[in-house]
């Protein structure tokens, strides 16, 4: 078995056991119910099928879900508990490729991206196009299932810079990304998801504009700040910034993630967009402190010289969705970070 098949450990119980406290109001409402889920074995879809497989157990609800992958072998090796779970169905395939499957669903959560988690490793051609074949496939499979209501990850990055006179940005900033630079790829590739999903009107599809993260399962080699400075602190190295450090960036709970998007999907007004992540700022100068204060005196290294430009900013406004949904920060950062910490230094999955 490779290093990249050896068995991952669960998420944590007592996160599970939270996030089945405060779904609470919406199991009822998913008992016998089936899901539709692609990118169900990436960081957020990881999440979520633990999330099932615990309501389930504790719950006796019936949950069902069909699972899009690229690669349920390879996933059903390493999460052997999700593997083996009766509860759910595997499809290999692309978001834009992958089989209809021959049962009727009644929820579709679309979590899959066409990027990947390491830096430079996209085809931002090819990312364009897969974004736009994927959501043209997954509405049309949905649409053949049974499927009238959904919920849609997008990105922040769908507002282009954020204006430095606002400290967070709203849904109703009419910014947008620079369609001439080749680096706005991914920004308006989200942007065109959501016209699509406007635009079929026969599918109640709740949009979720989802901005930074942390908790197990987060990459820890890729074009994540938080997952690359925790990797240099368990492996005894210099945090290393690639930057200035005086980004600022805000980081919501994955447990908390899973909260907001199951209760999006069940209750929250469909046909629009919401915010998703926390509006506590912090700088990637404070975030590395943070980090090195929970794994001991480790040193940080900043690779750039401070600009004369105002720190660019990249945290959400969520009074949209504290005000329909009543959702909130579940998760201080300093108890975010921990976890994580606690995780990954007890997996075998940790940095080599």
């Amino acid at each position: 078995m490779r290093p990249d098949q050896k068995p991952v450990a669960a998420v944590p119980t007592t996160d599970l056991e939270r996030i089945l406290e405060l779904c609470e109001p919406i199991w009822a409402r998913l008992r016998g119910r089936r899901f539709l889920i692609t990118g169900g074995t990436g960081f957020f879809g990881t999440w979520l099928l633990e999330t099932i497989a615990a309501a389930n157990a504790a719950l006796g609800l019936g949950l069902t879900a069909s699972i899009v992958s690229r690669d349920p072998t390879a996933y059903r090796a390493r999460f052997v508990h999700l593997g083996q779970d009766p509860a759910f169905t595997w499809i290999a395939g692309s978001a834009a490729d992958f089989p209809c499957p021959s049962m009727n669903h009644d929820f579709l959560l679309h979590l899959a991206t066409a990027t990947c988690a390491r830096t430079g490793q996209t085809d931002s051609r090819l990312m364009l196009s897969a974004k736009l074949e994927g959501i043209r496939h997954v509405i049309d499979v949905a649409r053949k299932t049974g499927i009238r209501r959904a919920l849609v990850t997008s990105s922040g990055a769908v507002y282009g810079p954020q204006p430095p006179q606002l400290a967070t940005i709203p849904e109703t900033y009419a910014g947008a990304p620079d369609p001439t630079k080749p680096e706005s790829a991914y920004g308006n590739g989200k942007r065109l998801v959501e016209q699509f999903c406007a635009v079929n009107d026969d599918i109640d599809i709740v949009i979720a504009r989802c901005f930074a993260f942390v908790g197990p399962h987060l990459p820890l080699d890729g074009r994540f700040a938080a997952g690359n400075f925790i990797r240099d602190a368990l492996a005894g190295e210099p945090i290393t910034i690639h930057g200035d450090g005086t980004g600022i960036r805000s980081y919501l709970y994955v447990g908390d993630l899973i909260v907001w998007l199951l209760t999006m999907l069940i209750g929250a007004p469909g046909r629009t967009a919401y915010n998703v992540g926390s509006d506590e700022p912090i700088s990637i100068f404070e975030l590395a402190q943070r980090v090195s204060a929970l794994t001991g005196h480790t040193e940080i290294r900043i690779l750039d010289a401070p600009g004369h430009a105002p720190p660019e900013r990249y945290v959400p406004c969520i009074d949209r969705v504290r005000t329909l949904t009543g959702l909130n920060v579940f998760t201080s950062l300093d108890r975010s970070l921990e976890k994580t910490l606690d995780w990954y230094s007890g997996t075998a999955s940790s940095v080599t």
